[in-house]
């Protein structure tokens, strides 16, 4: 049974790179890894089978019953196109070419679709659920975001009077991330270099937009540790060489952030999307400019040191990693590599170093493809 914010507050190649393991271990289902086709004329969820030692074998394609946008690398410029609910129930994904979000209840590899709705604005380029409540990014027009509550059987209804605008019209909303305490909405504005704080009201109403100007350039997208701590990638100033960065913030009573670790250098390029490991121990960051992965510890206080000399693991050249997930038991990153056409596959080691386990699956260069989730 689900919990409420009450109680809370393209064909698939078998990837042939991955190092062979005993038959036994290969076999052993351990859960599952998803990709967003994103594609214009129909949007479609591709499901992995993810074994124990963490390789990936191709199980199904899933229409989401609407349309993406279609383009070549990264269309959506966002994180969050693709969620699974906190407790994996539940996979969510945006429609973005019409307008729409699709909810599907999670079974190993098997999505049964339970619902498809308007997103309440135009282009939809991410989602995020806690509980019963869930909101969606709208960056097209003026930009907005939209709440609705999730029941149990993983329908949606719009919540009234719950549409917020960003700061601006055009401001380029990334990414959306809900506070685990339920309490505030955070989403960030790449173009206009803000992160917006919404204070969520008890019946998914939210209060007045905080918008704190990004002290680092290029804020992207936000994510948050258990323990409350907002996380930012940023992709850095234009023209740097491998310039990114990422930061971690507190969030005040009144809205405004507070920085902890504040632009701590990942030595990559265009970081754009980060993922938390379950137990908040690290941070990965995907630098998609130089198909890398930087590695971060979360200290108690939320402040970022890095892991090793930063730059942990590596995609092939032109893998163009774009977003990046952690499995649901902390073993195992992946990233969408949007240039090579395939997903890379990561081992998470207990002192957060990673090794390499090469790279899964098979689909179309640059075809546009937003979103990974991995359970």
């Amino acid at each position: 049974m689900r919990v409420t914010r009450g109680l809370l507050m393209i064909m698939v190649g078998i990837g042939a790179a991955s190092p062979v393991l005993c038959a036994a271990q290969q076999e052993t289902k351990s859960g599952a890894v998803f990709v967003m086709t994103n594609a214009a004329d129909k949007n479609e969820v591709l499901a992995f089978e993810r074994a124990a030692n963490g390789i990936l074998t191709y199980s199904k394609t899933v229409d989401t019953g609407g349309r993406g946008s279609g383009g070549v690398n990264d269309p959506l410029e966002s994180q969050g196109s693709l969620t699974l609910s906190p407790d994996h129930s539940l996979l969510l994904a945006v429609n973005a070419g019409s307008g729409t979000v699709s909810v599907f209840r999670v079974h190993g590899t098997d999505l049964d679709l339970s619902d498809r709705v308007p997103s309440g604005g135009s282009q939809p380029v991410a989602v995020t659920e806690l509980g019963s409540l869930v909101y969606v990014l709208n960056s097209g027009g003026a930009g907005s975001v939209v709440g609705f509550q999730l029941n149990d059987g993983g329908h949606l209804k719009q919540i009234a009077n719950s549409t917020a605008f960003l700061s601006a019209n055009a401001t380029g909303g990334a990414s959306i991330s809900l506070s685990p305490d339920g309490r505030f909405l955070l989403v960030t504005e790449r173009l206009a270099n803000n992160i917006d704080v919404f204070p969520v009201h008890q019946d998914g109403t939210l209060g007045p937009i905080v918008a704190n100007p990004s002290p680092g350039p290029g804020a992207f997208s936000v994510n948050f540790a258990p323990d409350g701590k907002a996380i930012v990638s940023e992709t850095g100033a234009a023209g740097a060489t491998n310039g990114s960065a990422v930061s971690s913030y507190t969030i005040l009573a009144n809205g405004t952030l507070a920085a902890v670790s504040q632009s701590v250098a990942t030595f990559g390029a265009a970081n754009c999307w980060n993922a938390v490991t379950p137990n908040g121990k690290f941070v990965y960051v995907s630098n998609a400019g130089s198909s890398t992965i930087s590695g971060f510890a979360i200290t108690s206080t939320g402040a970022l040191t890095p892991i090793g000399s930063t730059v942990i693991g590596s995609n092939p050249a032109g893998s163009t990693n774009l977003d990046i997930a952690v499995s649901a038991d902390g073993l195992n990153l992946y990233t969408l590599n949007s240039g090579s056409g395939n997903i890379g596959v990561f081992a998470i080691n207990p002192d957060g170093t990673l090794t390499n386990l090469g790279e899964d699956g098979t689909f179309a260069k640059f075809a546009g493809f937003n979103g990974v989730a991995a359970l």
